[in-house]
């Protein structure tokens, strides 16, 4: 079966993922009678933690051979949790499970003669080297890490344990992987990152994620399209303003880690921007380029949260214009101070973050709505469907195009009940 990768959460580990395969297979763990799966973990709530559990027991039921190794976030978290399941053969951290060497004694000497964990300190990294993909298994679009590890210490989250400290890929590495993966035909690139803002100040000469944005564009001119994942919108530099007004090829789409709305708790998050930033940067934005959308990551529920509080949460999405949001209720990780914060009732929770979920459906449809009688530029995914500039998904028919093509649509009108509410698009006549 060769090896097989399973991988939870960000766009990142995704990336990773594909590293993580090439690097299992040259260390011989797709020759072994079985083959092997790796279980790639997310461990940013504790429901994605109980999902990697179900997807180990899952694949030592339908691969009973197989050799079971399980890395990522979690595993770098919570190594022994992982060890001490009777599916899971090896457990490897976040640093060593881009290195082939991690894998070798499987094949050489049979896990259960060799050491169970491997999980390094995380903190002691302090490089991130350029890891040359040259395709990512099933998808058109590439990613590309540029980032790696946070530096903060947002009252709820363990994410910073699990990567370590922020450390920036060099500019010339970053240039000669996007080079390469257009070289193979990808049309259209994501730049990845824990926290993809806090680019640069480990290098030499300090460049911006702006600089790195402009450079990549600059130097690569057959890059069809630069998409740029997850941003604090507060680290934003002069450079990215610059090229989000001036550089077309930057996709107009912005996904910001905003979390609430409310200045107390974003205090008691330890986040560094207050509502008011938060909203300025979209107005911002919107001002340089007005086809810009944005979404957001908002949690529901955080500790102490009043009704007032929450309000401001839901407020927030119209005060920015947001098109998209994420909602996660609240769910403590252990190790993180807002678990020993006063907690709120789980029915609380739950109902804040339908309705928050309720509100974001609504900011969605007008979204939607705004897009009628437009022609959009679609990056075609796959036969049938694919995303315009503002990463809006969106069907269409009557083209055979192929996917990594870039098609011209016609927005004309809505159809709910296709791909889960989305604008329903016909080409435009030829």
């Amino acid at each position: 079966m060769g090896v097989e990768v399973t991988t939870f959460g960000c766009r990142l580990n995704a990336y990773e993922g594909e590293v993580v395969r090439r690097q299992a297979e040259a260390a011989g763990l797709g020759a072994l009678d079985g083959g092997a799966v790796v279980i790639n973990t997310c461990a940013v709530t504790a429901e994605a933690v109980r999902q990697a559990r179900q997807a180990i027991r899952r694949a030592r039921r339908d691969n009973p051979e197989a050799r079971i190794v399980v890395t990522g976030c979690a595993a770098q978290t919570e190594p022994e949790s992982f060890a001490s399941m009777d599916e899971v053969d090896l457990v490897i951290g976040n640093d060593d499970k881009l290195k082939s060497q991690s894998y070798r004694a499987l094949p050489d000497f049979g896990v259960n003669r060799y050491e169970k964990v491997r999980v390094n300190d995380i903190f002691e990294v302090r490089e991130t080297a350029a890891h040359m993909v040259d395709s990512i298994e099933g998808r058109t679009r590439a990613f590309v890490q540029v980032q790696n590890g946070c530096d903060h210490r947002c009252t709820f989250c363990i994410i910073p344990y699990g990567r370590g400290h922020s450390r920036s890929v060099p500019m010339g590495a970053v240039v000669e992987q996007v080079r390469r993966l257009v070289g193979n035909g990808y049309r259209e690139v994501v730049l990845t990152g824990v926290d993809l803002t806090s680019y640069g100040p480990d290098l030499p000469g300090a460049p911006t994620l702006g600089v790195l944005v402009g450079t990549i564009l600059r130097q690569v001119p057959d890059l069809a399209r630069l998409r740029l994942s997850s941003i604090d919108s507060i680290e934003a530099d002069e450079a990215l303003f610059a090229a989000i007004a001036d550089e077309p090829r930057l996709m107009p789409h912005f996904h910001l880690s905003l979390q609430h709305g409310d200045d107390m708790i974003l205090k008691r998050m330890k986040r560094r921007h207050l509502r008011a930033d938060s909203i300025a940067f979209c107005e911002t934005v919107r001002r340089l380029r007005p086809d810009a959308s944005f979404g957001a990551d908002m949690i529901a529920g955080f500790p102490t949260e009043t009704e007032a509080m929450f309000d401001n949460t839901l407020s927030i999405i119209s005060a920015c214009g947001l098109s998209r949001v994420h909602v996660f209720p609240f769910s403590p990780r252990a190790g993180t101070p807002a678990a020993k914060m006063p907690q709120l009732p789980r029915t609380v929770i739950k109902e804040r973050a339908a309705r928050l979920r309720e509100r974001a459906q609504e900011a969605w449809t007008t979204h939607l709505a705004r897009l009628a009688g437009t022609q959009q530029p679609v990056f075609v995914e796959k036969p049938g469907f694919g995303r315009a500039p503002d990463f809006t998904p969106v069907t269409f028919t009557g083209h055979r195009a192929e996917p990594g093509d870039i098609v011209p649509v016609f927005v004309t009108g809505q159809d709910g009940l296709t791909l889960k509410g989305v604008t329903a698009l016909q080409i435009a006549a030829e």
